[in-house]
């Protein structure tokens, strides 16, 4: 498709384009807009305005069809994939994700990809938690001999993880680890009677352990710009996955692309399903990017001085698979070969939980949408080194009561089951670790044109596994929990390994890796696309590796730092 007109071209054209709306995308808007940049957002979902398009988000359980579930001919048919995590496929928030059988992809082995296509992206749904990556985390592969090396330290990133903290609003305490840096926190959420004695006697015991609250993307002390956004404290209802309508947890709805709009210099436009990148050959830069409507089926092109791709890591790097050109025949950036390789996720569901009988006349209030956090204590210094696995994990989990919930399938009636259901039920307790997996060129993701999504479009054929020191660091993973939690007295501990495909997570990054070698990676160290200098790959895709921690933190502060650089670069005529 080629565009003449000039007076065409004119109209669609910007200083920015930024493609994604989510965590990375919001964050990019709001940069760029602030800048003075006229920005324009492509989302290729629907429109989802903040409030105003959150169905379900104060609905009560019986205002839910089914019970909140949703029929298992449903779930066939529509969310095979999207169910496999257990808890996405509900009533108060199915609507949020993708239905597999109109955005297939292929599997050479099981690959759990969740998704959701509107304005705002998996920032609506995702955990909030939020860590620092540490020194110990961007030397690893060097230190190691894996992957390539970081172009970038610590302290390259520091000051942009304290300026993301400040505007995201995360809560937490500082604990002085070195392998998980303190940030800017707001005040800390209450850690229950059974937590803060897993915490007393954990510590006792073992010197390298620390057991602290989650540091999550909850406001619990508004700042006056986050009240200038409309957002406030969390409410402890623990309904985030419905969208929040208090602003209370962190999304590009109520956050990025607020501030990007409050500048007048955003034009977000949703239904735009970027198909590539337009490559100038006598620039060697992009000049634009070519859409197809989701509405009207028609092609489009707008144009801009700079692109910022933050469609999600998959997605992002389909895009650049999609970017032919004489210049990049096998996809743009991909010189190195390494677009769509080193697939990495963090692996889960191992741990183990256990029951109390102490604490019988304490409860707690609210519902808080947080937990606990065991920072990693393994191959942390020479004292914590394995020899069996390289890299380490950290826990989340929790204490809680049971109540009136727990009588739902007994049988029973009358006064006795009220009186009954008026008394809280045992304390239990339980920690699932989440572990690093390291970066392999043979996991990858591939462009397949043989299959086609709803929109003729070619999909993404997965090929990733877990491999021996992901599987020997699971064991460790599972032992150490029992170890903690039999050592704080809790009983009827019980070991768990659920099974863990790759994708569910739903951490997946490093398609498109950052690099100090255009030979060995598609991103410098500004997150630049190596010969095409205006484009910006800021999401999950430009991972050199994983750390144990939750990534989206990451995401914000690496987008922020290259916007900040690609204003500058802009202004002196640089790219």
């Amino acid at each position: 498709m080629s565009n003449i007109n000039g007076k065409w071209q004119q109209e669609n054209s910007y200083d920015a384009i930024v493609i994604g709306s989510g965590i990375s995308g919001g964050i990019a808007a709001k940069e760029l807009t602030e800048k003075g940049l006229k920005t324009l957002v492509l989302e290729r979902g629907r429109m989802v305005k903040h409030i105003e398009d959150y169905p379900t988000m104060n609905a009560a359980p019986w205002d839910l069809p089914y019970g909140g579930r949703v029929p298992k001919d449903e779930i066939e048919k529509h969310y095979q994939k999207q169910s496999r995590t257990g808890y996405t496929i509900q009533q108060g928030h199915k609507h949020w994700f993708v239905k597999d059988d109109e955005h297939p992809y292929t599997e050479v082995k099981r690959f759990d990809w969740m998704r959701g296509y509107h304005v705002g992206g998996r920032s609506i749904m995702w955990g909030r938690q939020s860590y620092r990556h540490s020194d110990l985390d961007f030397e690893a592969n060097a230190k190691e001999g894996i992957g390539v090396d970081w172009p970038i330290r610590y302290a390259d990133i520091a000051p942009w993880y304290d300026y993301i903290e400040e505007f995201i609003g995360v809560s937490g305490a500082k604990e002085g680890l070195p392998q998980l840096p303190d940030g800017k926190f707001q005040p800390v959420m209450e850690m229950n009677c059974l937590e803060t004695d897993l915490k007393a006697k954990v510590e006792a015991k073992f010197g390298d352990r620390k057991i602290t609250m989650g540091r999550t993307a909850h406001i619990t002390q508004a700042t006056e710009l986050q009240k200038k956004l409309g957002r406030g404290a969390c409410q402890f209802r623990n309904l985030c996955m419905r969208g929040c309508p208090f602003g209370g947890y962190y999304s590009s709805n109520a956050g990025g692309l607020k501030a990007a709009e409050l500048t007048g210099n955003m034009t977000l436009r949703p239904n735009s399903i970027v198909h590539s990148i337009i490559y100038d050959e006598k620039t060697g830069k992009a000049k634009g990017v070519k859409i197809l409507d989701a509405e009207t089926k028609k092609e489009m092109e707008f144009y801009s001085k700079i692109v910022f791709v933050c469609a999600s890591a998959f997605n992002s790097t389909w895009i650049l698979m999609n970017s032919v050109s004489s210049r990049f025949p096998n996809g743009m950036g991909n010189d190195s070969d390494q677009l769509g390789r080193n697939v990495m996720d963090h692996h889960f569901q191992t741990g183990a939980s256990g029951k109390s009988d102490d604490f019988g006349d304490k409860y707690y209030a609210g519902r808080r949408a947080n937990g606990i956090y065991i920072p990693r204590f393994r191959n942390v210094d020479a004292k914590t080194k394995r020899n069996d696995f390289l890299r380490g994990y950290g826990y989340q989990g929790g204490g809680s009561r049971t109540g009136w919930q727990s009588l739902i399938a007994e049988m029973g009636f009358g006064k006795g089951m009220k009186e009954q259901m008026q008394e809280p039920g045992q304390w239990s307790l339980g920690i699932n670790a989440f572990g690093e997996m390291l970066p392999h060129p043979d996991n990858r993701i591939m462009l397949n044109k043989e299959v086609l999504d709803m929109y003729g479009m070619p999909t993404l054929t997965m090929d990733v596994e877990i491999r021996e020191n992901e599987i020997a660091m699971r064991k460790d993973m599972q032992a150490s929990a029992v170890e903690m939690l039999e050592a704080a007295g809790l009983k009827d501990v019980k070991p768990y390994d659920r099974g863990y495909a790759p994708g569910l997570g739903i951490h997946e990054m490093g398609t498109a890796r950052m690099g100090k070698d255009p030979k060995t990676s598609v991103l410098n160290k500004w997150n630049q696309v190596h010969g095409a200098a205006n484009v910006f790959v800021t999401d999950g895709a430009c991972m050199t590796s994983a750390a144990c921690v939750n990534p989206s933190l990451t995401y914000m502060a690496l987008t922020a730092r290259a916007a900040d650089f690609a204003v500058k670069e802009l202004n002196k005529g640089n790219i």
